[in-house]
């Protein structure tokens, strides 16, 4: 089955940087939407970030600065750069492809805990 592989999760501390992976599958990849999200505890699943094939970038108020994404249509990979982590960060982060073709995936999920 065609999936998404996320890595790059784990711990940090408040003030400090993550950066997340993603690979799809490179015959749907460069012609995708790709997006990051993100689900809290006890929260509903958000867009954090996301990018056009073309690499037009959009992201969500509060990581603004902080926050950036990339993507490699060579390696067939986003990425997340996060910077300046902050508590209220932690959540796991889903990566997800979309595209006019009506591909539509995600990934599993890795887990971005910042410690205060």
């Amino acid at each position: 089955q065609v999936q998404l592989l996320e890595s790059g999760g784990g711990l940090a501390q408040t003030g400090g940087s993550l950066r997340l992976s993603c690979v799809g599958p490179g015959r749907i990849f460069s012609r995708s939407i790709m997006a990051w999200y993100r689900q809290g505890p006890e929260k509903q699943r958000e867009l954090v970030a996301s990018i056009t094939k073309t690499g037009a970038t959009n992201c969500v108020e509060s990581v603004k600065g902080r926050f950036t994404i990339s993507r490699d249509n060579g390696k067939n990979t986003v990425y997340l750069q996060m910077n300046s982590l902050r508590p209220e960060d932690t959540a796991v982060y889903y990566c997800n492809l979309n595209n006019v073709d009506h591909d539509y995936l995600w990934g599993q999920g890795t887990q971005v805990t910042v410690s205060s």
